[in-house]
């Protein structure tokens, strides 16, 4: 696959597992869709996190790949309500220290001040980004509560469930809702 741009979905309803849904089908033959360096980039820009496309070194593609798995481990830890992996928690920390303010020197009107560099200065940074989403949404017990894994057979995305009530089972209702909605309808159908 040269890119995996017309696989990639935005459902998680954060960066962080907007992320982890880039790796499609893990329940089967796990569909990479960062499928290079400059796929990762248009990702980066399309979840706006980056303003425009800039080049992205191959490391740093590894370490989304890294950080993704790693994110990915902790959610399914937490939906087994064991603890997060050491290893994986250590992963989301390492790319934290990318996430924190940069100060710049900018010349406004003429004058210098002193200003802070935008959050979607670089791709690394984005990681950070995505590294402090993931780790806020794991550390707050409130937001940890929320993060789903579609309850449909044939669908492994990961979500947070925004619903008011917190009892979210679908990705999209409109697609694995949906399915499931007629199947249980058809089989009703069927015995009836």
């Amino acid at each position: 696959m040269r890119s995996g741009e017309p696989w990639w979905y935005w459902l998680g309803g954060r960066p962080s597992l907007d992320l982890v849904n880039t790796l499609r089908e893990r329940w089967r033959r796990r569909v990479e869709t960062l499928t290079s360096a400059d796929d990762l980039g248009r990702w980066l820009v399309q979840t706006e996190l980056l303003p425009a496309p800039m080049r992205v070194r191959g490391e740093v593609l590894a370490e989304a790949r890294e950080l993704r798995e790693a994110i990915d481990a902790c959610v399914e830890a937490v939906i087994a309500g064991a603890p997060l992996p050491a290893g994986a928690a250590r992963v989301i920390d390492r790319l934290l220290v990318h996430a924190g303010t940069r100060p710049a020197l900018v010349i406004d009107s003429g004058e210098p001040r002193l200003g802070e560099r935008p959050a979607a200065d670089s791709p690394r940074r984005a990681l950070g980004t995505i590294a402090l989403d993931a780790a806020t949404m794991l550390g707050v017990p409130d937001q940890r509560e929320r993060i789903r894994i579609c309850a449909a057979e044939d669908c492994s995305a990961r979500f947070y469930d925004r619903s008011p009530a917190g009892r979210r089972r679908w990705c999209s209702m409109r697609t694995c809702g949906n399915v499931a909605k007629a199947r249980r309808h058809r089989a009703a159908k069927r015995a009836a």
